[in-house]
């Protein structure tokens, strides 16, 4: 068979029963197709000492499909990554929900070859870029592919911040936080806010607050080139911080500005022929069916 693809890269949750067993199937039908398969480092002890083990950096150097088994948590931590590549990535779903793995954890190699084939369908989906400044000076910054949200650091309470956008000033907030999500993020922790889902097609981003101490408080949609920024109240008492897709953690301290945009990398999801997304969201979010 001619391949679209010829360096293979897996990606799996380490020290998890279900993914081991598909990853060893995955290099073992990959290999019979005479394709090169490169394993990340964290998951290559557990298929065996024959599989060329790498970190996740080289994965997006050196592959021209990545494929991650897991759930949609591990999908996030591996696009942080490799959506600084020119590499195709998709997912086989060993999670719970499964919004960003299409492949079913069995009999995925009938599907699987036809994306080799070059059947399938490619989505760029942005990440958002988050930086902490502090007194002016640049702290932090990390990427998110679903989420930044603002929050307390450990305790649920009340802060108060100040929201811009592109410099003009929207609104204060009293709030327990804030999230600003991705129309990929626009079905997670933005939904459980109360957020819309957003369509990935969309160039836009959602700003939802998390239990806001007013009933005219509500999500508000802005073009994806929007530059938000959050000025936290310097009255705030407690520290607080930044989760980027609840992996990466960035300290916030009172007076910190946050500004959070659109990042030049973007994640080549890929998917099978004929996928669709609402029916994906039908199937994830027990949505009724046709009725006639």
């Amino acid at each position: 068979m001619t391949s679209k693809f010829k360096t293979i890269g897996l990606i799996g949750k380490p020290n998890h029963h279900g993914t081991h067993l598909t990853l060893k199937r995955l290099v073992q039908w990959f290999c019979t197709q005479g394709l090169t398969v490169l394993v990340e480092d964290r998951v290559a002890d557990e298929i065996g000492p024959d599989v060329k083990a790498v970190d996740l950096l080289e994965i997006g150097q050196q592959c021209d499909l990545a494929i991650v088994v897991g759930g949609d948590g591990n999908m996030l931590g591996a696009a942080r990554v490799l959506a600084r590549f020119d590499v195709c990535v998709i997912g086989v779903n060993r999670g719970n929900l499964g919004f960003l793995t299409d492949l079913p954890p069995e009999g995925f190699e009938s599907i699987l070859e036809n994306v080799l084939k070059g059947e399938f369908e490619t989505e760029h989906r942005f990440l958002l870029e988050t930086e902490v400044h502090r007194h002016g000076e640049l702290k932090s910054c990390n990427t998110a592919v679903n989420e930044a949200a603002l929050h307390p650091g450990k305790i649920a309470h009340m802060i108060e911040f100040e929201v811009y956008i592109d410099d003009q000033f929207m609104y204060s907030q009293r709030a327990d936080g804030m999230i600003i999500a991705t129309p990929t993020g626009s079905t997670a922790y933005s939904l459980s806010a109360g957020g819309a889902i957003l369509t990935p097609n969309l160039e836009a981003m959602i700003l939802v607050p998390m239990f806001p101490h007013t009933l005219s408080s509500r999500p508000i949609v802005v073009d994806a080139s929007s530059i938000i920024t959050v000025v936290v109240s310097p009255h705030n008492s407690d520290n607080l911080e930044v989760s980027c897709d609840g992996h990466v953690h960035l300290a916030v301290l009172p007076g910190d500005k946050i500004i959070i945009k659109r990042s030049q990398d973007t994640l080549k999801l890929i998917h099978p022929k004929g996928h669709n997304y609402f029916h994906v969201l039908r199937t994830k979010l027990g949505w009724g069916s046709k009725l006639f």
